[in-house]
């Protein structure tokens, strides 16, 4: 005998064919969780556990706030860049097209407003429609896609599994969504779930939410988006990428008729409506909205120094990944201290300079300009296209700034870590001289001399309270002048502006050589490299007098000079005014912060002596306009490192032009702007850079003229020794290290350890 059917199984009653199509439906899972409950329910003996199983399941959708991309914005607050994982653009219902919530609803859920979260006859009718007709008919409504975009965006901030729609769902996974469905429902209106749907929901790749999209796809707002836009945008919410308009056209123009038509049965728009909607292409004006630096309108290279310095802030995290995820879904508006006036100027004076299309690879140029009142960066620019890769003119290192922050390499600031000074070191050592109680016009012996083996220096820091003279071959330490000419009796002053090495040399070997370093660090000089948990001040070691040894950040050079341009007062350099989040929070943020580091009258002697260099000197061709103004050249001794330093009371700005791919390699013969130079130094190129830079801001940060320095500190009382002959060889100190031939900025050698050596016959560059 045949077996007997069970009716509860039988395919001709209705649950045979809810059976049936679980078999086949590739939707089994989402239409079995959708009714087991009441199946068990009927069932008997397994109800009880189905039931405490539902009944286990969390009530209560737990909501994180929505990820919205961050804005760094300049003083005027114009864009710097925008910062996202993902892009949107809250906004509220009534700032959304009603085409778009209708689109949406038709296409998604026509019986949005008539069902409690679960919408048992659209299952039923699913069934049904996927059973005669062979389709996947989906049941879920908006308030149960609301829920997986939020359980699934949870997923993602917190590194958990994400769940993928249609049959990648379990049936513990639609009963979860299915009860949370139904406690939304309970908590939040209609209106305010169908708010939150559209603006949590995928687009495309990176665009989220509803405003993202339309800005995105159309150029649009979302409050302006038309019944065809509408259309398409609610089409995509089924799959982003299957029916991306940019990258599946044709089915993307498909399906948003399909929205069309569903539009059109349910009655929200007209057949006249329809007839002209769907007679019209896709009608994209995509504008993409690049996220990070790489993006950025202008300054990448400050905003990358301002990501890390939020990355570097505990404020925003106990770890790296928090002060991420705060950078980059938090909705932050970082307000800088960037002027895209001085900004704007700086980067063409730059490209006009060493384009990166005309300039070989290896060579960089940057420029980085600061109020010396207060310690806010204006301006950080530099010659790259700020791209990863090794591609020729790509780079996302940062000329201007420190390897790592404090010194400690755990906080990158993304930078180089600078480069040899060269000559720009040589104002400290003037700082040094009038602070003492010297004059400036005092005389000083600088003819070429060697300085012997063993010889002694003051240095009251150094093991024996003296430098010693140290060298590979024996022969001592012999700088030498640009050209090896010049040599012979000059003021401290004139030194100063033609950049003589012996003067400088002579007139450091008269005072203590520590007082001169600790004066620069003091002022915010130090190794650019340092990696020790603390900035390292640089070593006292003779060629380090004339920029060589050490590499210095331009910001930190920005920062000393800003130092002299204040009368001493030397303030940290500062980037970001204030940091708030979307949700109101506000971040703490580094005040001004200045400290009188020299005297008022040391500073005002030093900048007499850099106009002189603009009057006199090595600046005094340069043409930038009737702002009075004070600088210093500085070129290192290979050449593949030159500088200048240009400042007034108002704004101080160190350019910087030199090899960062190949250390000391000079830059002699390498293409810079279409051009090659047979011999470079800080005043043939950084210096015009600069005075280029300075002609297109007249009128902005022109300061007050500086303050004479006491008569005295001119003309008073000449304290030099002059010594005509080098020291009698002694003993060597406590160094140990020798230099070998030259590397030092602007000298001949380079030096190392306590009382350190000096290579010999340095041939030192003036600027």
């Amino acid at each position: 005998m045949a077996a007997r059917k069970s009716p509860l199984f039988d395919t001709a009653t209705t649950l045979g064919k809810i059976i049936a199509f679980l078999g086949i439906s590739g939707l089994a899972g989402v239409l079995a969780a959708g009714l087991l409950v009441p199946v068990a329910a009927a069932a008997g003996t397994g109800a009880s556990a189905s039931l405490q199983f539902f009944e286990e399941l969390p009530a209560e959708l737990e909501r994180e706030a929505l990820a919205q991309p961050t804005n760094i914005l300049a003083a005027d607050g114009s864009l710097i860049a925008t910062l996202y994982e993902e892009n949107r653009q809250p906004v509220t219902l009534d700032q959304v097209s009603p085409y778009m919530k209708d689109a949406l609803i038709a296409i998604e859920d026509y019986r949005y407003y008539d069902h409690g979260g679960v919408d048992l006859e659209g299952i039923l009718g699913a069934i049904a429609s996927n059973v005669s007709s062979g389709t996947q008919r989906g049941a879920s409504t908006l308030t149960q896609q609301f829920v997986t975009n939020t359980l699934n965006d949870s997923a993602r901030q917190n590194g958990g599994e994400v769940t993928l729609n249609g049959g990648g769902k379990s049936v513990g996974d639609k009963l979860r969504e299915m009860k949370l469905a139904i406690a939304v429902e309970k908590e939040l209106s209609k209106d305010e779930i169908l708010e939150g749907y559209l603006n949590i929901v995928q687009f495309s790749g990176t665009s989220y939410g509803v405003q993202a999209a339309s800005k995105y796809f159309f150029s649009v707002d979302a409050k302006d988006l038309s019944i065809p836009q509408s259309a398409l945008l609610a089409g995509l919410v089924n799959g982003p990428s299957y029916y991306s308009p940019t990258e599946n056209p044709e089915r993307s123009l498909e399906r948003r008729n399909l929205v069309l038509n569903a539009m059109l049965v349910h009655g929200k728009i007209t057949q006249e409506e329809y007839d002209a909607a769907v007679a019209t292409d896709l009608g994209l004006n995509v504008t993409p909205t690049l996220s990070g630096c790489v993006g950025a309108a202008q300054a990448p290279y400050f905003c990358d120094y301002v990501t890390h310095l939020i990355l570097n802030d505990p404020a925003y995290g106990e770890t790296v990944e928090q002060r991420r995820k705060v950078l980059n879904r938090s909705g932050l508006t970082i307000k800088t201290t960037l002027d895209s006036r001085v900004q704007a100027a700086a980067q063409t004076a730059i490209n006009e300079t060493a384009n990166p299309d005309s300039t070989d690879g290896a060579v960089g140029h940057s420029m980085v300009s600061l109020d010396p009142k207060t310690g806010n960066i204006l301006s950080m620019g530099q010659n790259t296209r700020y791209m990863p890769g090794e591609a020729p003119g790509d780079s996302v290192l940062n000329f201007n700034v420190d390897q790592y922050q404090g010194g400690d390499p755990a906080k990158s600031l993304g930078g180089v870590g600078g480069f040899q000074p060269g000559s720009t070191f040589k104002p400290f050592t003037v700082a040094a001289w009038v602070d003492s109680g010297r004059s400036l016009n005092t005389a000083i012996d600088g003819r070429k001399r060697v300085y012997p083996e063993g010889d002694k220096w003051p240095a009251s820091c150094l093991p024996g309270g003296s430098y010693t003279v140290l060298s590979d071959d024996g022969k001592g330490y012999s700088p030498q002048n640009y050209g090896d000419t010049n040599y012979g009796t000059f003021t401290v002053l004139r030194g100063l502006a033609q950049s003589y090495n012996t003067i400088t040399m002579e007139t450091a070997r008269q005072l203590d050589m520590c007082k001169i370093f600790s004066m620069a660090n003091d002022m915010g000089i130090h190794n650019g490299k340092s990696a020790s948990g603390e900035e390292e001040s640089l070593d006292v070691l003779a060629p380090g007098l004339i920029g060589g040894v050490q590499d210095v950040a331009p910001l930190s050079m920005a920062t000393a000079y800003g130092g002299f341009a204040a009368e001493g007062s030397v303030c940290q350099p500062r980037a970001i005014t204030e940091v708030t989040a979307a949700d109101g929070t506000s971040y703490p943020v580094a005040p001004v912060t200045c400290k009188q580091a020299i005297s008022k009258e040391t500073a005002q002697g030093v900048n007499y002596a850099t106009q002189e260099v603009i009057k006199s000197g090595s600046g005094q061709l340069l043409e930038f306009g009737d702002i009075p103004m004070a600088g210093k050249t500085g070129t290192n001794d290979q050449r593949s490192q030159t500088w200048f330093m240009g400042y007034n009371s108002g704004m101080v700005t160190a350019s910087w032009i030199g090899n960062w791919k190949e250390g000391n390699t000079s830059l002699s013969g390498l293409q810079i702007g279409g051009r090659t130079y047979p011999e470079i130094d800080g005043s043939l190129i950084a210096a015009p850079s600069w005075a280029r830079f300075m002609q297109q801001i007249p009128g902005l940060y022109v300061g007050t003229p500086f303050a004479n320095p006491p008569a005295a500190m001119i003309n008073g009382t000449q304290r030099g020794t002059n010594p005509t002959r080098p020291t009698t060889p002694a003993t060597p100190g406590a160094g140990t290290n020798t230099g070998g031939t030259g590397t030092g900025g602007t000298t001949g050698g380079t030096t190392g350890g306590t009382g350190g050596a000096a290579g010999n016959n340095g041939n030192g560059g003036n600027g």
